[in-house]
């Protein structure tokens, strides 16, 4: 069996995260959440993410939660067919909506 991995990458104000973000990955980007998403950030980009659990949503939630909290408006981007459902399943779909980059991407 592989083990889960997920990567981050930040260039011009675009987080991307890719690989699998659950409860074995998420400790690095908890560890590192105030450094990758600094006030320049603008775009979460989730399209690379394979799979994510429910303590992986929770992260994201937090992530887009904590920046608008601190001022800076993060928008979601690339949601996948999995993710949008996990969403649906936790009835978070009106929490999401206003952090989505368009309507092209929407729940």
């Amino acid at each position: 069996m592989a083990t889960a991995s997920l990567s981050q990458q930040s260039a011009d104000g675009v987080v991307t995260l890719s690989g699998d973000l659950n409860r074995e990955t998420l400790m690095p980007l908890w560890t590192a959440r105030h450094s990758l998403m600094a006030s320049d950030v603008h775009t979460l980009d989730v399209a690379g993410l394979e799979r994510v659990d429910s303590p992986g949503l929770a992260m994201l939630v937090y992530l887009l939660d904590e920046s608008s909290a601190k001022g800076h408006s993060v928008r979601l981007s690339g949601m996948t067919e999995k993710l949008q459902s996990l969403i649906a399943l936790y009835n978070l779909q009106q929490i999401i909506q206003p952090y989505l980059l368009s309507q092209a991407d929407g729940l």
